[in-house]
């Protein structure tokens, strides 16, 4: 496909609209009402101790996990562009959630927030959605598996009862605080978070369909108040949830402090997009339906400035309560609005028992999410699969870890998009050919001239090459090089543009330079096959008629040669 139709492009309002308005459309009865209700129900139940543990671990208190979920998962549902998508607050965003109260408070994320739903808002509107999928796969997987990495180190603090004041949020200086206070652990506290633990490995083994993260900390606090255990709560630290959400507020705004959190602000938003279009890809995949992406990236950003102005925490999608959606009999959107309804229900009338849900628990739930993150396949996968791919993984996965989630992205996509280029400027043939010979090759015979197949049975003195892949800049000395050995001048040069599908400025202005060799020494230049959007991009280079000719096949070329001469 060349060049795509501007008719069969969709619509501002079909790449807009929400899916909710499409699975309505469609007809939504009671059965499909029922169906979504049970789905909405057994997401609740997985959410409700995962997002007070997500934001617990980010540094908040366990309520603005539940205020996120409630208040962004029910507008991501409501205008989003993926029909089973679920909203919450998500492990990913806690390294960087952490950083970011540790530097500049509660008021610091909130506005960072705010500017990163503003962005992701411009982002879907400006429909640059699509562009998240250039993401390189070894960067998702290394990022992923740092952050797992990082959040269980962040765990370890409650899995044992360790007495830590201001526990740091980097790693290195996290470990040396757990090394220094290890003596002060809790035996009592270890007790309940190994009974978390082989709850949750033993009700996944035999019994996979019931809730177990939900049972796993419901049977922990009882344990832990029957047996009067000395364990931290919810309730001794934080105070317990309120029974409401908060009335709106916003923090201070200035430039000086809008300056302070925008690389935080472009992180959150970056990370936003990528975790919430995988988990909408994750969704694809099961169902076999496809999401609108920018649509789904303008609810994300709605929802983030909401879910923060309403005492919550970042938004996104949610990988793994999105595919627990899905095998519960999600219908549509409304499951995603009825789980947000749900959680509300729960902090409206159950907000006390929350008081006594150990934190041992907690961290026990967040050690098997940050273990199922892992992608341990997957990285072993790519470590064997080429040496580019496993730099890539290792430079992200080692950077988000020892150094910052934003430092180990922009490195895995910047060597992810180098790696990307060396390949295809490998890819590149020039036929009659040979393939392009490699730099430290080019003197020998492969070197010398290649003529296009049967144009020397036609004229000896024709010369006629065909390039075949992207010619842009990673390819340009090479190709070039090759060309230039042609040898004696020919009286005519064509050059076969057919299987070209790109030509960048820096390819069009180097060939241009070698048509004003040939032509000096009096040699027929055509350009043949070339696409619209190429010949465009040669013609802004110089390469203009009458000094260069241009046909549509090499035989038309050949008769504007034979014409020439004549």
């Amino acid at each position: 496909m060349r060049d795509a139709s501007p008719a069969s492009r969709p619509s501002f309002a079909e790449m807009f609209t929400p899916k909710l308005v499409t699975v309505l459309r469609e007809g939504y009865d009671a059965r499909a009402l029922k169906d979504d209700a049970v789905a909405g129900l057994t997401v609740a139940i997985v959410a409700v101790p995962l997002c007070m543990a997500i934001a617990i671990a980010s540094g908040l208190s366990p309520d603005r996990g539940l205020f996120t979920a409630i208040v962004g998962g029910f507008l991501i549902s409501v205008f989003g562009g993926s029909r089973f998508q679920i909203g919450g607050p998500a492990g990913a965003f806690i390294v960087l959630v952490a950083s970011v109260v540790e530097r500049h408070g509660y008021d610091g994320l909130v506005l960072a927030t705010l500017i990163a739903g503003i962005v992701m808002l411009a982002v879907g509107f400006l429909r640059l959605g699509t562009y998240i999928k250039y993401i390189p796969y070894p960067v998702t997987v290394g990022f992923t598996s740092g952050i797992a990495v990082i959040i269980f180190a962040s765990q370890i603090r409650e899995l044992l009862g360790l007495d830590i004041q201001g526990e740091p949020a980097a790693l290195l200086p996290k470990l040396a605080a757990i090394w220094a206070a290890l003596p002060t652990f809790r035996w009592q506290t270890m007790g309940i978070a190994a009974l978390a633990l082989a709850t949750i490995l033993l009700l996944r083994r035999f019994r996979p369909t019931w809730p177990g993260l939900l049972i796993a900390v419901a049977l922990s606090a009882l344990v832990a108040l029957l047996l009067g255990l000395d364990v931290a709560t919810i309730g001794t630290r934080f105070g317990g949830i309120p029974d409401r959400l908060p009335a709106p507020s916003l923090p201070e705004v200035s430039l000086a402090k809008v300056r302070a959190v925008l690389p935080d602000a472009l992180a959150i938003a970056f990370l936003g997009s990528i975790e919430s279009l995988l988990s909408a890809l994750v969704a694809d995949g099961m169902t076999g339906r496809r999401h609108r992406s920018n649509c789904e990236l303008v609810a994300q950003g709605g929802a983030n400035v909401a879910a923060v102005v309403f005492g919550g925490m970042p938004v996104t999608g949610t990988i793994a309560r999105t595919a627990t959606n899905v095998r519960a009999g999600a219908r549509g959107p409304v499951s995603g609005i009825l789980h947000a309804l749900y959680i509300l229900l729960f902090i409206l009338f159950a907000a006390p028992l929350a008081a006594y849900v150990p934190l041992a628990a907690l961290g026990a739930v967040l050690a098997i999410v940050s273990w199922n993150m892992a992608e341990r396949e997957e990285f072993s996968a790519l470590l064997r699969a080429s040496p580019g791919d496993a730099l890539v993984l290792l430079a992200t996965f080692l950077l988000t870890v020892f150094e910052d989630l934003t430092t180990g992205i922009a490195v895995g996509v910047t060597l992810g998009a180098f790696l990307f280029l060396h390949r295809m400027a490998e890819a590149i043939e020039v036929d009659g050919g040979k393939p392009l010979v490699a730099k430290d090759e080019a003197d020998g015979p492969a070197g010398a001239r290649m003529p296009y197949p049967g144009a020397s049975a036609l004229d000896p003195d024709v010369v006629v090459y065909r390039i075949s892949g992207a010619f842009f800049f990673g390819a340009t000395a090479s190709v070039i090089a090759t060309l230039e050995r042609i040898g004696r001048m020919p009286r005519a040069f064509i050059l076969d543009f057919d299987n070209v599908p790109l030509v960048d400025a820096t390819a069009a202005k180097s060939l241009e330079r070698f048509a004003e060799k040939l032509i000096a020494d009096g040699t027929i230049f055509v350009i043949a096959g070339a696409r619209p959007a190429v010949r465009r991009n040669l013609l802004k280079a110089g390469l203009r008629e009458p000094a260069i000719r241009y046909a549509a096949t090499v035989d038309d070329a050949r008769a504007i040669v034979a014409g020439t001469v004549r």
